[in-house]
């Protein structure tokens, strides 16, 4: 499988770990598209994504040898990661729904200003100047996208953006959490901990479906293999070949490959959707992934396996 030549590559050298953080956000750059093609609900489309990839995680890593018993602090984070991710791709899924793939994976990178935030306050770490300056820029670059006028949104389009700025507080903790329970699994591959988050996740969204009564059914199978493909290179290939890159290549470069997710993202709802896009938009998109950049590289960096990109 690609998965075991992606995951066995180990970031050996500099260009392997390059070229896999190219293919990575590439990948993931795609989430969005996958998500707005399929004919299911945003938060049943979030359960095939992590049911999917966990099942290609479960099968790795039981090759591998490395399913365990868990201790209960393990599976207490377990679930705290389970719960945050669930809550950060139903957010997330529903501002594709609403505003697009575009700015719905925009949206959510803003985390790295939110880490920085939480750094400061909670974890006492330095903020620098340029984290601080690139906050305003970003929301400077935001306006000029959605428009300066708040007040003549449409209502659903200002819910999308509420639920894209949520999803970017939701994946700040939930990297948190992670990096936490990644510490303590000492000598396991990325493979096992991606499992357990995967599987922990779907089975939370699978309790919230059947509490709003939301089908599981799959009705076409265009929805079918584009769940699949959310699931595949999404949730398990890009998020390893990120992983197994990152240590390897210079943060600051790191950070401006990472940018190819949501500039992509962007790109294939301008191509793929006709999303209508102005010169004034496009300035606004540059501003905002030059201050996420910005921030990415002058704050806080969350290494929590690496996984630093959404959805």
């Amino acid at each position: 499988m690609a998965i075991f030549f992606f995951g066995s590559l180990n970031g050996r050298s500099s260009r392997f770990a390059k070229s896999g953080l190219v293919a990575g956000a590439f990948l993931i750059s795609f989430s969005g598209v996958w998500v707005k093609v399929c004919h299911v609900t945003p938060t049943v489309s979030a359960f095939y994504r992590v049911l999917f990839g966990g099942v290609f995680l479960l099968v790795a890593a039981l090759i591998k040898r490395e399913v365990q018993w868990l201790r209960w602090r393990h599976v207490r984070l377990g679930l705290l990661c389970g719960l945050l991710f669930a809550v950060d791709l139903i957010c997330y899924h529903y501002s594709i729904h609403y505003i697009g793939p575009g700015l719905g994976t925009i949206l959510p990178n803003f985390q790295v200003f939110l880490l920085a935030v939480i750094g400061a306050m909670l974890l006492k770490e330095k903020v620098r100047l340029v984290s601080v300056i690139s906050m305003p820029i970003a929301f400077a670059g935001l306006f000029l996208i959605v428009g300066i006028d708040w007040t003549r949104l449409d209502r659903l389009y200002k819910i999308g953006i509420y639920f894209g700025l949520s999803a970017a507080l939701f994946y700040s903790l939930f990297l948190l959490s992670l990096r936490k329970l990644q510490s303590e699994q000492d000598g396991k591959s990325i493979f096992y901990v991606l499992m357990m988050v995967s599987l922990t996740t779907a089975a939370l969204i699978a309790i919230e479906l059947l509490r709003t009564g939301d089908s599981f059914g799959i009705p076409d199978w265009q929805s079918f293999w584009s769940l699949l493909a959310l699931g595949l290179f999404s949730q398990v290939i890009g998020w390893i070949l990120i992983t197994n890159a990152l240590p390897h290549v210079q943060a600051s470069l790191s950070g401006l490959i990472l940018l190819l997710q949501p500039a992509l993202a962007f790109v294939w709802d301008v191509l793929l959707f006709q999303r209508p896009t102005s010169a004034l938009n496009w300035i606004g998109v540059t501003i905002v992934l030059a201050a996420i950049y910005m921030g990415t590289t002058g704050g806080l960096r969350v290494k929590s396996d690496g996984v630093e990109s959404d959805s």
